[in-house]
C-alpha cells in the first residue's frame, strides 16, 4: 500500500490543529483505524468518508481533489473515488476519455479541453 494518502491526511490534520481522536470520532471510526490509514497500513476510506475528512479539515476544492487522487493511487491506480459515477452516467465523457487514450492526448491537449470547459462554466454564471 502507498502511504502518501495517509501522510497527506496527517499533514493536513496537523496543519489544521485537529487531533487524531477527534478526526476518527467525526468519521465514526476508532482512532487505531485512523492511525493505520495515516501510516499506510490500510487503504483510504470510501468516498463519503473522504468528503467527511475534507469537511472536518476545511480543505479547499484543490486539496480535496488531491486527496481523492492520492486515494486512487493507493488502490493500484484506480480512478479517483469522486469520478466514477460521473464517468459512467455521462456517455460522452467515456467517449472523450477513450479517444484521448487512443490518440495519446498530451497534457497540452488536456489543457485546451480544460480551458474550453472553464469557458463553458463561465458562461453559465
Amino acid at each position: 500500500m502507498d502511504t502518501k494518502f495517509g501522510e497527506y491526511v496527517k499533514a493536513k490534520r496537523l496543519e489544521k490543529g485537529v487531533n487524531l481522536r477527534k478526526l476518527a470520532e467525526i468519521l465514526g471510526i476508532v482512532p487505531a483505524y485512523m492511525s493505520d490509514i495515516e501510516k499506510g497500513r490500510r487503504y483510504p476510506p470510501d468516498k463519503e468518508k473522504i468528503f467527511m475528512i475534507a469537511t472536518a479539515l476545511s480543505l479547499s476544492k484543490e486539496e480535496t481533489e488531491e486527496m481523492f487522487d492520492l486515494a486512487a493511487l493507493a488502490k493500484d491506480n484506480t480512478v479517483s473515488p469522486d469520478l466514477p459515477e460521473y464517468i459512467m452516467e455521462t456517455k460522452n465523457s467515456r467517449v472523450a476519455l477513450r479517444l484521448a487514450r487512443d490518440i495519446d492526448a498530451s497534457d497540452e491537449v488536456w489543457l485546451k479541453v480544460i480551458e474550453m470547459l472553464e469557458a463553458e462554466k463561465g458562461e453559465d454564471n
